[in-house]
């Protein structure tokens, strides 16, 4: 069989935005291998999967790539997190 696979990995967090927080840190720390679609990651209860509440913003910027903030930002979206000032 060929084509792609995803992997399942539950974790338990005590709520959605700590859930959240620690999707982001997962994806950022693999990063590095080249097949982790950030951009895809989403996060559910465990008793109601079908409900899906997005990690990352990933709307396609003007130069082709996509915005890697948080999906809820408040900010303009950008390619690179922005660093505090």
């Amino acid at each position: 069989m060929s084509g792609r696979y995803v992997i399942h990995l539950p974790v338990t967090a005590a709520d959605l935005a700590r859930v959240k927080i620690l999707a982001r840190a997962v994806a950022r720390s693999l990063a590095f291998l080249g097949c982790v679609e950030a951009g895809g990651i989403t996060v559910s209860t465990e008793d109601n999967q079908g409900v899906r509440h997005w990690v990352f913003c990933d709307r396609k910027l003007d130069d082709g790539r996509r915005c890697i903030l948080r999906a809820d930002h408040g900010t303009p979206c950008a390619a690179r997190p922005q660093r505090p000032r």
